[in-house]
Parts: C-alpha cells; sequence; structure tokens
C-alpha cells in the first residue's frame, strides 16, 4: 500500500446499526463507552470504533472484531504483530470521523469543526510560536478563525503522528496556516531541513470542517468520497 488512505466518515447510524457496531467492540472499548454520560457522544464513540475496525479489516482481509490494538506510552493506537505493519490514525469532531492508513509509516490525522474561538489571538499567544501567532494576526479578520483551525488541525496532526499529542509543545514547530497556502512545516527549532523530512496535507473533508494529514515520508494521499458509518458499516 504505497498510498495514504484517508476515510472521511459521518457519525451516523439507525439504532439498530449502532447495536450492531457494538458487538465489534473489544471489552476495553465497551468499557470507555460506557464512561460517556451523554448517549449522543456514546454512540459516536461506537461508531467511530466500529468504523475504525472495519475499514483496518479491509485492508487486512480480517474479522474487525479480532483485530487486536496496542497503545503507546501516550495512547496512540497501533496494530499488534503480526500487523503491526499498517500504521493507522482516527480524529473526529462534530458529527465527522477521519480516518487514515498506510503502510509502513507514521501517520496523524486531525479535524476539527470550525466555530467561533473566544479569546482567539490569546490562544494563538499562548500555545502557537510566535511565528504562526504573528501571520493569524495579518489574516483578514472574515478568514482568521479558518486559519486559527488550520494551524490548529496541521499541529495536532504532526503529534499524533509521533505519538506525542498535547504532552508536547505546539510551539515547538511552525506550519504554514494562510488559507489558501499550501500546508507544509516552516521550521523545528531552528532546524529547516527536519522540517522538510515531514509532508503536511490540508484535508477539506466537508464545508465547515478543518483537516490535516502529517506523514513521516512524502507518499500519495488518496482522499475517499465522504460515506455514512451506516453505509459502511451495512457494506462489511
Amino acid at each position: 500500500m504505497l498510498e495514504v488512505h484517508v476515510w472521511p466518515v459521518e457519525l451516523s447510524a439507525p439504532a439498530d446499526r449502532i447495536a450492531e457496531a457494538a458487538g465489534l467492540l473489544s471489552p476495553d472499548e465497551t468499557t470507555r463507552a460506557l464512561k460517556f454520560r451523554f448517549e449522543r457522544l456514546r454512540q459516536r464513540f461506537v461508531l467511530a470504533r466500529a468504523v475504525l475496525r472495519t475499514l483496518l479489516g479491509r485492508c487486512l482481509d480480517a474479522d474487525p472484531a479480532h483485530i487486536e490494538f496496542l497503545y503507546g506510552p501516550r495512547g496512540k493506537p497501533s496494530l499488534a504483530p503480526p500487523d503491526a505493519h499498517l500504521r493507522f490514525n482516527l480524529s473526529h469532531s462534530g458529527n465527522i470521523a477521519l480516518y487514515a492508513v498506510a503502510e509502513g509509516c507514521e501517520v496523524g490525522i486531525d479535524v476539527e469543526e470550525i466555530r467561533p474561538v473566544d479569546h482567539m489571538e490569546q490562544i494563538a499567544a499562548r500555545f502557537f510560536c510566535a511565528a504562526e501567532a504573528a501571520a493569524l494576526a495579518q489574516v483578514d479578520p472574515e478568514h482568521r478563525v479558518e486559519a486559527f483551525f488550520n494551524c490548529w488541525t496541521r499541529k495536532e496532526a504532526y503529534l499524533k503522528a509521533t505519538g506525542d499529542g498535547l504532552s508536547a509543545p505546539l510551539s515547538g514547530f511552525q506550519v504554514t496556516l494562510k488559507p489558501g497556502e499550501p500546508a507544509r512545516f516552516v521550521d523545528f527549532a531552528g532546524d529547516r531541513n527536519a522540517a522538510e523530512a515531514w509532508a503536511l496535507h490540508h484535508l477539506d473533508p466537508l464545508p465547515g470542517y478543518a483537516g490535516a494529514l502529517a506523514l513521516c515520508d512524502p507518499r500519495p494521499v488518496r482522499m475517499h468520497a465522504l460515506v455514512s458509518a451506516s453505509e459502511l458499516l451495512a457494506a462489511r
């Protein structure tokens, strides 16, 4: 699998399909699902995990219910041997989930619903690097929220690819953020060569959402058409 495959999935399904999806989950995933206080969030978690299992099952020609996961020190999931060669990552926001799958290449993916952000400039000044905060301030006000989420998702995607999550500082590297500007790493703590070693892609899964994909080496990316969880699970 030379290409990196990306699937945008709408996390919606009727009650009977959600019950079927719950049957694919492992005991620990079921326990995690039961911790959600709100039914809507619980259902989205169940669908998100069942879809992940279904997509990986297709790639591995395996029963989705029998797929085993391992978790890194920061919680990044991976496949247990002998399937560890297949790398993946997922993210969901609002009613949309994004999934990335690649062969032998670390991937990180993030999606955020674009929405008003209180104290956006202060958040950028605290968490983004100085160059990014300055670039954000130069964006036209009507596009500034979009630029903010471009920056946020690109940083999150990289940290998810490395497995560091938010334990690593967001300000430790610089990405592009202006709407219409190609997504790329600009600088890693003064090391431009390190920035060129990683590939970054902007994703548009659906109007009103910003997405990003980070790869440890440049590869073609195949973006699949948006599908609902219900359709995907029915075709399993």
